[in-house]
């Protein structure tokens, strides 16, 4: 399997707290990803390292075999130049918690401006592929709807819609159903488990929606303190894990864990 992703020997501290020791981890391309554990087990750290939210301490993040955080000179590795890091960012979009749409620009302009001013995509064509993704998500009659028109789900599907309307090969989700009522959680899963199934973009998301976790991933990483304590098929993890941190872990969502 070709690796898109990959995180050698990277720690990451802020001031005495270190929440990523010595971190390797790979993901393939296309793969998808849960990544699951306790709070401030480092899960979203790795999703804001990929998006150069963060920076790291040690080690080196490859994205597409190309370093991130450095870069290659004929004296050896540097330290990423502002364009270097712009460049790379083309590769990764990413869907926060919280929905982050522009108030002013109803939802086809929120997903249309973006297009236009990073790609500079034409704007004729940037608002026909917009109206493709809104009906991808299922909200294609609420076009013309502004963020507060429009639900907490609605508006996380419009946040997803305009992630994928730069084309990233690496889409990450950041417990998007975080701050949503329970009633809406489900119609974001649904649009995640239709882009994990008709999609070829790799995707890593943090969540804490175990069922959901398990339906979506090729993989599942379960993290505690930093590090990866388990790494497995969901069937695998979610029935039979093998440490005791991981079915420690998964008993507080899952009954019949062995």
């Amino acid at each position: 399997m070709e690796k898109i992703i990959e995180f050698q020997n990277v720690s990451k501290s802020f001031g005495d707290l270190q929440v990523l020791k010595n971190l390797d981890m790979h993901v393939n391309k296309g793969e998808k990803i849960a990544l699951i554990g306790p709070s401030g087990s480092g899960k979203t750290t790795i999703l804001r390292i990929l998006m150069t939210l963060e920076t790291i301490d040690s080690g080196h993040v490859v994205i597409n075999e190309d370093y991130l955080w450095h870069q290659q000179t004929g004296s050896g590795l540097v330290a990423a130049s502002e364009k270097h890091l712009h460049q790379m960012r083309e590769n990764v979009g990413m869907v926060f918690q919280q929905f982050n749409l522009f108030p002013h620009l109803d939802a086809i302009t929120n997903i249309v401006e973006p297009q236009v001013l990073v790609k500079g995509t034409d704007r004729v064509d940037a608002t026909v592929k917009a109206q493709k993704l809104l009906a991808l998500v299922g909200l294609e009659e609420k076009a013309k709807h502004y963020p507060h028109e429009l639900s907490g789900g609605q508006q996380q599907r419009v946040a997803i819609a305009r992630a994928l309307a730069l084309e990233p090969k690496i889409m990450l989700f950041d417990e998007v159903t975080s701050a949503l009522d329970p009633e809406l959680v489900d119609e974001v899963l649904n649009v995640l488990r239709v882009l994990a199934a008709d999609t070829d973009t790799t995707m890593l998301t943090v969540t804490h929606e175990m069922n959901f976790a398990r339906e979506f991933a090729d993989r599942v990483l379960f993290f505690d303190k930093g590090q990866i304590v388990e790494s497995g098929h969901p069937e695998k993890i979610f029935t039979t894990p093998e440490e005791p941190r991981t079915r420690n872990f998964l008993k507080k969502f899952i009954k019949d864990i062995a």
